[in-house]
């Protein structure tokens, strides 16, 4: 009797449930943890309250992110609003055997760029961390989701978690990028063509000829933007680039071991005739890069495009949408998204963060290039080990002769919750993940777009196309 066909997130769904609970819940074994600044401190806080001990320390790693400042030869307190957190992430990790990566430390960092550069999130595991972007892990063949602090709080006691089976969704990305076209562009464009709720209750898993060709760097931005279509988690299956990333890591296995979890590893994936839920394909072979021009991920267009018109509007609810987001933007309807003049710049975030996008940036800084005057731009590293990185091979230097802001890693402008904001009314070309109202600032008006498009902005002082330097 042959055994059915099934999805990677079938496999990876049925390798971890310790008991059904019916009506598609069940009770899941938790491989990893990971704690950041907010709701990490919170879990651990509620752990506290109720005088819990963590069940299994090792399998949780800590380090904080969100709340501190990334302003250079920055401490744990130069953001004063964010003090008291990473003193709380800091001792309540260590009073308990967590181990806590603080700053300037190898492994510090934004908790999504950390966690695969360490090792820590390996094929096949289930990762949770309160933060919805812990989809980004599933570019190395994880089920990584977000999880609330009280989840997160459970899972520490107990190493479980209750949760319901999502639904199954494949994207088939058709084609290869064309030149500075890049990871990111793939996904937003993904996103404005299939919806911001495309995904929601799916485990989306990304295939196709422009994934496999993709860095696992650049699948990780692709898995980042998942909860942004409304997915919970976003996978790649792993293939020997993801072991090839692996091989060496910290906490990857070594030896003996690593070849034994490789040859597990290469069973990952869906199986021929695996039937999913729902299917897309899309071809990426002529996309131009991408930007959003309003309030949500999915209010998008190539660069070339325009802000569209009430009369484009597919129903009565977008078309209110669409005005309030230009209201909000300061666009008008029918105008054009190149040249439109910016203030700020910033490249950084668990989207696009990492070596691989730092790289990706540089290679547009020609010598004698230089930030427009009225332009403030930043460059924030994802983690201690990026920044490391950068700096050994100059790229820091290059972002800082162009006329950049080289910074300390951390979320930064992405959440903009340690203090790093826009002024009111300014407009941002930002490679982070999300574009919503006030998300930058208070009134602060963000384009979500690719490294190379934010550089090729920053030095025009307008919404400009990578392509064309």
């Amino acid at each position: 009797m042959s055994t059915p066909a099934t999805t990677l997130f079938d496999k990876l769904w049925q390798a971890h449930v310790i008991e059904e609970l019916g009506d598609g819940w069940a009770l899941l074994h938790i491989d990893r943890q990971l704690l950041h600044d907010m709701s990490g401190s919170r879990s651990l806080g509620q752990l506290e309250e109720r005088q819990l001990p963590v069940a299994r320390p090792e399998l949780a790693f800590a380090t904080p992110d969100h709340m501190v400042s990334t302003a250079p030869g920055r401490t744990g307190t130069t953001f004063a609003g964010g003090a008291q957190l990473w003193s709380r992430l800091k001792d309540g990790s260590r009073s308990r055997g967590i181990r806590f990566f603080d700053l300037g430390q190898p492994g510090h960092g934004i908790v999504h760029v950390m966690g695969p550069e360490m090792g820590i999130v390996l094929p096949g595991t289930t990762v949770i961390c309160g933060d919805s972007h812990t989809c980004t892990d599933g570019a190395l063949g994880a089920m990584a989701f977000g999880v609330g602090s009280s989840e997160l709080m459970h899972a520490l006691a107990t190493q479980t978690l209750m949760q319901r089976k999502p639904r199954s969704m494949r994207i088939r990305f058709e084609g290869l990028l064309p030149d500075r076209v890049a990871a990111k562009d793939v996904i937003l464009h993904a996103i404005s063509r299939l919806g911001a709720a495309a995904g929601t209750g799916h485990a989306v898993e990304y295939a196709g000829p422009a994934i496999e060709a993709m860095s696992v760097e650049e699948r990780m931005t692709v898995c980042n933007l998942s909860i942004e279509m409304g997915a919970k988690v976003g996978l790649v299956a792993p293939d020997d680039k993801v072991f090839d990333y692996l091989a060496g890591r910290p906490f990857a296995p070594r030896g003996a071991l690593f070849d034994q979890a490789v040859a597990h590893w290469r069973g990952l994936r869906s199986d021929p005739g695996a039937a999913f839920d729902r299917e897309e394909n899309i071809d990426i072979s002529a996309l131009e890069p991408q930007l959003t021009w309003g309030t949500s991920p999915e209010q998008g267009t190539g660069i070339a495009g325009w802000v569209p018109l009430d009369n484009d509007a597919p129903d009565e609810a977008r078309r209110d949408a669409w005005r309030e987001a230009r209201q909000y933007m300061g666009l008008a309807a029918g105008s054009a998204l190149r040249g439109q003049r910016i203030d700020r710049v910033f490249i950084g975030s668990c989207t696009n963060s990492r070596i691989s996008d730092l790289r990706a940036a540089t290679d547009l800084l020609r010598p004698g290039l230089r930030v427009a005057p009225h332009v403030t731009a930043w460059v924030v590293p994802g983690s201690e080990n990026v920044r490391r990185q950068a700096e050994r091979e100059g790229l820091h230097q290059r972002f800082i002769e162009a006329g950049f802001d080289w910074r300390e890693p951390g979320c930064s402008m992405c959440v903009a919750a340690n203090g790093e904001i826009a002024e009111p009314g300014e407009r941002v070309v930002s490679t982070s993940n999300r574009n919503f109202v006030g998300r930058q600032g208070k009134g602060v008006r963000t384009h979500l777009a690719s490294p190379a498009t934010a550089v090729a902005s920053a030095l025009a002082g307008a919404i400009a196309d990578p392509r064309e330097l």
